[in-house]
């Protein structure tokens, strides 16, 4: 409970940051963010609608997507999150900043980032694009950053022809920049994580792993520099938004555990699902031939 509510106070910390960000510098300058906060910023714009209620009402069924498979603790905290930002955003209307577009750019991009990060580094989101990515990211063949700079495109686009062509790429500088400072942030997390785990109890954690996050693992055999002792290493590959449910797995079943994590700037492959599908396929491809072989 202690550690849930240290939590809920960075969650808030974090949105507070963010919509002081929003207001403070690309609101008055009609600039955005990407993702949903863009698209609730241009209809605030357009329909004079509470920018707060809106971010809220087009994040809530992008946040029910992850409630089966980044669980609902996860689901809580983002819908906490976005509901602290959509106060924030309140909080901190028309407390402009400052008019100059370059600095609203830097200094906008740069709370942002720092906002979205610390939201990020305590197991939630702010953004339902990043949460669809990751559903679309298993069903297609494309990475999780690459749909996302996809629905973006779109979002630009639409600020390009609101706010105009120069607002517009203002705009993508602030989502560079935001970027560059979640990384920071996040001290180098990137959208990929690479994890291997040293443990008494490695099948058992590799199991729940599959079964869970539908991931798969890789077993290695090691030997206890110290001990001598033989042990199965387990290597997997996951989402950052997903480094903090496996780590949680990981404790539940064994707390001496060892995790190390490292960036992993590309991964290039399918998820267990797709194996089994294309497993399947290719011994029913073999049984016919096998059978056409027969009658020849």
């Amino acid at each position: 409970m202690k550690n849930l509510i240290v939590r809920l106070v960075f969650l808030a910390l974090g949105a507070f940051i963010a919509g002081f960000g929003l207001e403070g510098f690309l609101i008055p300058n009609n600039m955005i963010d990407g993702g949903i906060v863009g698209i609730s910023i241009m209809l605030s714009y357009l329909t004079k609608a509470n920018l707060g209620v809106l971010i809220l009402c087009i994040n809530l069924p992008f946040i029910f997507l992850a409630l089966k498979k980044l669980g609902k603790l996860f689901v809580f905290q983002t819908l906490y999150a976005i509901a602290m930002l959509g106060i924030s955003v309140n909080v901190f209307h028309n407390h402009n900043a400052t008019d100059d577009l370059l600095l609203a750019t830097v200094f906008g991009g740069v709370v942002l980032g720092i906002g979205v990060g610390i939201v990020l580094r305590n197991n939630a989101a702010m953004d339902g694009t990043e949460i669809l990515s990751i559903r679309l990211a298993k069903k297609s063949g494309f990475s999780i950053g690459e749909i996302i700079m996809f629905f973006n495109v779109f979002i630009y686009a639409g600020a390009g022809f609101l706010y105009g062509w120069d607002r517009a790429m203002y705009s993508v500088l602030v989502y560079f920049i935001t970027y560059k400072v979640i990384d920071i942030v996040l001290e180098g997390v990137n959208e990929s994580k690479s994890v291997t785990i040293i443990s008494d109890k490695s099948e058992a954690i590799g199991n729940a792993i599959i079964k869970k996050l539908d991931v798969g693992v890789t077993y290695m055999t090691g030997r206890g520099g110290y001990t001598g002792a033989e042990k199965q290493i387990i290597y997997c590959v996951i989402s950052r938004l997903e480094l903090a449910k496996l780590k949680e797995l990981v404790k539940m079943i064994d707390k001496t555990a060892f995790l190390a994590v490292e960036s992993v700037h590309e991964v290039d492959g399918v998820r267990i699902k797709e194996q089994k599908a294309t497993k399947n396929f290719a011994k029913t491809m073999f049984r016919a031939i096998r059978r056409k072989r027969k009658k020849t």
